[in-house]
């Protein structure tokens, strides 16, 4: 959800309810579903590797498992598995 900011009012007694919706606007922007998600590219592993983090690995230097396929990993405790997006 992108923001869009709203029309000030010009009553100065309005401007407090604005301020309120205008920031609520904001935090559902920041904290609310998103619809893009980017992944640099990376060729070392990472250095805390968390359970349920997914990575997309270059396939030349980070070699998750040992296997040599780019892509998207996801860790489950030490291990990683491929990420199949077909």
């Amino acid at each position: 959800m992108a923001y869009e900011p709203g029309v000030v009012p010009n009553d100065p007694a309005e401007l407090p309810g604005f301020l309120r919706q205008e920031l609520d606007k904001l935090s559902r922007a920041f904290y609310g579903p998103q619809k893009i998600v980017w992944l640099d590219e990376l060729n070392v592993a990472p250095t805390k590797p968390r359970n349920g983090m997914v990575v997309f690995a270059d396939g030349t230097n980070f070699k998750p498992n040992g296997v040599g396929a780019r892509g998207m990993w996801r860790y489950d405790g030490n291990t990683a598995a491929y990420v199949s997006l077909g």
